[in-house]
């Protein structure tokens, strides 16, 4: 059993089969569990004993997702919460102290973005972002008191890579924590622990569940760093749902084969896009046209599900072609089964000056496109019309 594949163990890992000798994990609804006396309950709470205790911290459902996720990304640990910012911030509030300094990325996802320039400075932590394109300066914003590095690749929404295995030696020589945002790749197309990485997260409310149902956070990696996180997840609170934690089980299940179509959807969606009047530039992984396209075939198996395109009519034009689709759906999500598409500007990143939306290559005519899993014929014919109709107003 131990030479399982990470594919078997995402469809096999399961908690403890019960009384009842049930083939799927039954959903364990209780907010708590009962010992047999006295001396194990004193066990169970000093931690000489392994087992549930209350389902704030403990749960089967819970563990059980977190296996899968660990096996996936091959890490030595993992945690479960509520959503992929709960994860996000608990693992900045676990390892983190006042004075501490962290270097990331400057294309992230608006909320992590809110979080490392309005709330950890409350608290003494200072950061400074670099840019993905430009590896070369990031040694020298190394300072003696940084303790992380934080990064997203392919990135939220511009899809910029960062070189992990490059990344992951610099963290190495300076002694810092290096933490990567998977979310857009998922542990199927993308490991960072295997390039250097010390955790890989994920908000599992988007390609682990697939489906647009609930909302969860993993984040996996070295053991005694998870360690450091589950106990301030364990003291503050951000409980995984065993409901949620249930689906988002039994979604990493198809995760594979979802990734893999999704990949080779949104790869035919790019090729398309590139070569249509009108739009002014795109980005996918995948692509030669894309100025890390040697970096996404080295740590990537295939391009992923997300891509962005400019086009030329910048914000009203972007405006007026989210106004014109009618199969893709406008919500705050990706990683959906259904095609979605966003204007970032406005949407996920508006909380950021101009300046900064333009510093990360979100224009006013950028948009996102999560492709789904419709038949592909459909999605292009969707935003052909979609195109045709905002140029010709």
């Amino acid at each position: 059993m131990n030479d399982w594949r990470p594919q078997t163990w995402a469809v096999r890992a399961q908690a403890e089969e019960s009384t009842h000798h049930e083939h799927s994990v039954p959903i364990f609804l209780t907010s708590s569990f009962v010992f047999e006396d006295s001396e194990e309950m004193r066990a169970a709470f000093a931690g000489e004993i392994d087992r549930n205790i209350y389902a704030r911290f403990t749960n089967p459902n819970v563990e059980e997702l977190s296996e899968k996720i660990r096996r996936l990304e091959g890490a030595e640990a993992g945690h479960s919460m509520a959503t992929g910012m709960a994860a996000v911030f608990a693992t900045f509030g676990a390892l983190l102290s006042s004075g501490d300094h962290i270097l990331a990325c400057r294309s992230l996802f608006g909320s992590t973005h809110t979080i490392l320039t309005k709330i950890l400075p409350r608290f003494g932590i200072t950061h400074t972002y670099v840019d993905a394109a430009d590896p070369d300066s990031w040694p020298d914003e190394i300072r003696e008191n940084t303790r992380m590095i934080f990064v997203e690749t392919p990135t939220n929404p511009a899809v910029d890579l960062v070189d992990l295995k490059w990344l992951g030696g610099l963290a190495a020589e300076k002694g810092v924590i290096l933490v990567v945002d998977n979310c857009f790749a998922t542990p199927i197309l993308q490991r960072p622990l295997g390039l250097g990485a010390h955790l890989s997260l994920h908000s599992a409310t988007k390609y682990l569940d697939g489906q647009g149902r609930v909302m969860g956070g993993v984040v996996v990696g070295a053991k005694d760093l998870i360690q450091e996180i589950y106990d301030f997840a364990r003291a503050t609170g951000p409980a995984l749902s065993p409901f949620n934690a249930w689906v988002l089980s039994k979604s990493v299940e198809t995760l594979e084969v979802r990734m893999e179509k999704h990949s080779e959807n949104a790869l035919v969606v790019a090729q398309w896009l590139e070569g249509r009047p009108g739009v002014a530039s795109v980005r996918y992984p995948f692509l030669p046209s894309h100025p890390q396209y040697k970096i996404a075939k080295r740590q990537m198996s295939s391009g992923g599900g997300i891509l962005s395109f400019v086009v030329e009519g910048g914000l009203e034009q972007g405006k007026r072609f989210m106004d014109s689709v009618k199969l893709c759906s406008l919500t705050a999500n990706l990683g959906d089964t259904r095609t979605i598409v966003s204007h970032p500007g406005s949407t996920t990143h508006a909380k950021l000056t101009e300046e900064e939306r333009l510093a990360v290559g979100i224009t006013p005519g950028l948009i996102r496109i999560s492709v789904g899993l419709e038949d592909l014929r459909d999605v292009i014919a969707d935003v052909e019309q979609a195109l045709e109709a905002s140029e010709a107003t």
